[in-house]
């Protein structure tokens, strides 16, 4: 009975020590892999410091200088149209001719109307002087003499009135020749021969100027405090003379080969979107720009002295704020917040502050190293980073949400 006993309870107690030696097994495999984890192969460069020129780069849009809306000051109906829309004009150029026919009658009949008038005026004239001889002689009484006056008089305001209305008949004649008021280039949207004309309503046409035009931007409030304390330090009595030359690039990424100069700072913040709004003037013989393109403007402030600068694509933007991934004592990645100024040029990116000289940035590799990551660095120069394609700093989560898109 004894014998049975102990053969039971030695096949209740082996898969219990085999199952405990397994457990025990698989924890210090797994405390082993914890102790040791490999490091994760990134690219990296340290922050660079030297004495950096001050770009100030934003986007505007490319307006007239001059833009006209032609409207005609008589109605009527257009008869003639010598230009077609979208071509260049000079001014004072015939653009259209509006029926006269009913304005030419007007002159004709109010030049009638002066010729009457002037004949009743001499004749009255001469009643007058012929009344003054005789009412010396005690001939006629004060009262005829008084009416004939008075009806000279009268008579000599209606010439006038008369005279006034044939002037007006003849500028309106002269108005059916709309003329270009500027050289510059008319829009597609003129009307055509047949169209009616409501006098100061009806636009024909618009007129704008070509040569110069003007970049339109917008600056934010700290922008413009900024550039003020230049143009202070520059000794300049405002901005229009603190920045007297700056550059522009198109949208396909070509310089533009003029210079311009800032025209025209608004009177105060655009009270929806808290910008003020500057024009810059371009020179445009070439006729290259026209309104409504977006192009560039680029702006020279101050050489920062021993600025610290990292790479664009090796700083993260998320919730309107900024990181970069650094490179610990451990050799561990740590992220880090950073505030980060003007960009300079197509590649760097000026950092305010939240880095140190020397400190390790890594510019490739950090969307798989979270915080406290151990990391193998392969330190590279500019030169390695622009011989590679850019990519977009991104969480790696966001790129995998992109993904599924």
């Amino acid at each position: 009975m004894k014998n049975d006993t102990v053969k039971a309870m030695r096949r209740l107690v082996l898969p219990v020590v085999l199952i405990l030696a397994f457990i025990s097994i698989l924890g210090g495999c797994g405390k082993k892999q914890a102790a040791a984890p490999q490091a994760v192969p990134v690219k990296g460069m340290a922050v660079i410091q030297k004495d950096t020129p001050i770009i100030y780069e934003f986007v505007g849009e490319v307006e007239a200088r001059d833009e006209v809306e032609l409207r005609s000051k008589v109605s009527g109906m257009i008869v003639e149209k010598h230009v077609q829309g979208g071509t260049a004009v000079s001014k004072g150029q015939l653009l259209f001719v509006i029926d006269s026919r009913q304005y030419r009658d007007a002159v004709l009949d109010y030049r009638s109307q002066v010729a009457g008038t002037q004949a009743t005026l001499s004749r009255v004239q001469r009643d007058v002087e012929r009344y003054r001889q005789l009412y010396a002689q005690n001939a006629v009484a004060q009262q005829i003499l008084d009416n004939t006056v008075a009806e000279e008089k009268q008579t000599a305001a209606q010439l006038e009135a008369i005279r006034a209305r044939l002037s007006q008949a003849e500028v309106d004649v002269s108005e059916t020749n709309i003329r270009s008021p500027l050289n510059g280039r008319i829009d597609t949207s003129d009307l055509s021969v047949g169209n009616y004309i409501v006098a100061g309503q009806t636009v024909m046409a618009k007129v704008s100027s070509i040569d110069p035009v003007r970049l339109r931007y917008s600056i934010s409030e700290s922008d413009y405090l900024k550039f003020a304390e230049l143009a202070r330090k520059k000794d300049a009595s405002s901005l229009i003379s603190g920045f007297p030359e700056m550059e522009m690039t198109l949208s396909d990424g070509s310089k533009y080969p003029l210079k311009g100069k800032i025209e025209q700072v608004d009177r105060g913040l655009a009270k929806e979107t808290g910008t003020l709004t500057i024009k810059a003037v371009f020179g445009n013989p070439d006729g290259i720009l026209v309104p409504g393109m977006f192009a560039r403007l680029q702006l020279s402030g101050e050489v920062r002295p021993n600025a610290l600068l990292v790479p664009q694509r090796a700083v993260m933007e998320m919730l309107d704020k900024t990181f970069v991934f650094t490179v610990d004592k451990e050799g561990k990645s740590l992220m880090k917040p950073v505030k980060m100024g003007p960009r300079i040029g197509n590649d760097l990116w000026l950092v305010e502050s939240g880095l140190e000289p020397g400190d390790m940035i890594i510019v490739e590799g950090f969307q798989k190293t979270p915080q406290g990551t151990p990391v193998k660095v392969e330190t590279i120069t500019m030169a390695d980073l622009n011989a590679v394609p850019k990519a977009a700093a991104k969480p790696e989560g966001q790129k995998k949400d992109e993904g599924k898109k």
